[in-house]
């Protein structure tokens, strides 16, 4: 398993190129545009600070952060940058008095006092001071936003495994409550019509197959997910009476397009929950259209207010937020979802608009 507490590696490459790039920057560029001899000592600090703002760095990067920072451990992480920062000049500023760097720095600048040697005995380098700072400073960065990259994915990814089991969910309740409920239709249907029971029959079959197999995939084809709809609609049909009116309109020709599996469902079971009534007219209107790419859903059922609810959240399904969620995750800034409820027109409208491609 992959440790979600320390941050990405990049590839070697990378830190070489950009190593390189910052000490030529910051170690090399300047003192070679001087226009004097630069004496060797002054290699010997460079490569030392140069080593040493290695060590600060992935020090910073691969143990204090992780184990520190991304722990709340933030005043000791605070307190451990500031002893490195202060060590690193410190160390730079005595190995300079060490190889006598100022020394060769004064006779290369033929700057002459009255001693003949100028010394400023600081206790600090402060070149090294600023230049550790703005590496711990790069380094936390780095390592902050590679740590939040991967708790983004690590969020999306669990976004998804929630969709796919309430998606899950919705097959499970479609399975036991749907069918049964259909099968104690079809059985009543025998005694009438036995050839319009076959039919019923081969439709619950075709729904069931689609549901246990068809929909484990990732996508489907927008005329098998048509066909569900429609053999749903038409199994729904046999509970109602003469007063409610179901009309499904699919595009024509239908122009098959890969699409994420019983995305209509929620609508349309929603519209049946809520738009139907034993005793007062009612219609459902489902429309389907298609202009190049993008597909449209129009789900019209009627309002009732003695419903209690007819939002798409107390559905049986897995309900509005949820289901945008999944248009989220699936077509994320590809797809348009508008719900409105006109109680002048007593209409409850949900219309969808999706580039599937």
């Amino acid at each position: 398993m992959e440790n979600t507490s320390s941050p990405r590696y990049m590839p070697w490459l990378v830190h070489v190129l950009v190593w390189a790039l910052l000490g030529s920057i910051l170690l090399l560029w300047q003192p070679l545009t001087w226009q004097i001899t630069i004496p060797t000592q002054f290699w010997v600090k460079q490569a030392t600070l140069f080593a040493l703002l290695l060590a600060v760095f992935y020090s910073n990067t691969h143990i204090w952060i992780p184990r520190l920072l991304f722990q709340n451990r933030t005043s000791l992480f605070v307190l451990l940058n500031i002893v490195a920062v202060l060590f690193v000049a410190f160390l730079v500023q005595k190995i300079e008095i060490l190889i006598n760097l100022r020394e060769g720095m004064e006779t290369a600048f033929k700057a002459v006092k009255n001693s003949g040697v100028m010394r400023r005995e600081d206790f600090l380098d402060y070149f090294s001071l600023l230049t550790a700072i703005m590496v711990l400073g790069i380094s936390t960065s780095v390592a902050a936003i590679q740590k939040w990259q991967h708790d983004a994915e690590l969020r999306q990814n669990l976004e998804r495994a929630k969709i796919d089991s309430e998606l899950s969910f919705l097959r499970a309740q479609i399975n036991p409550h749907f069918f049964f409920n259909t099968l104690n239709n079809i059985y009543a249907l025998t005694v009438i019509n036995v050839e319009a029971s076959r039919e019923a029959l081969h439709k619950l079959s075709r729904m069931m197959r689609y549901v246990l197999y068809e929909s484990q995939r990732g996508t489907v084809q927008l005329s098998q997910e048509i066909a569900f709809a429609q053999d749903y609609i038409k199994l729904m049909q046999l509970r109602l009476t003469d007063k409610v009116s179901v009309q499904l309109t699919p595009p024509s020709p239908v122009h098959d397009v890969p699409i994420a599996p019983m995305l209509f469902l929620p609508f349309i079971e929603n519209a049946f929950k809520h738009g139907v009534s034993a005793t007062q007219s009612s219609r459902i209107e489902i429309l389907i259209r298609q202009e190049g790419p993008k597909i449209h859903v129009e789900v019209k059922n009627t309002l009732f207010s003695d419903k209690k609810s007819t939002n798409l959240e107390d559905s049986n399904g897995i309900g509005l937020v949820n289901t945008r969620r999944r248009l989220d995750l699936l077509y994320p800034g590809r797809y348009e979802l508008d719900v409105q409820e006109n109680k002048t027109e007593n209409e409850y409208r949900v219309h969808l608009e999706l580039e599937a491609v």
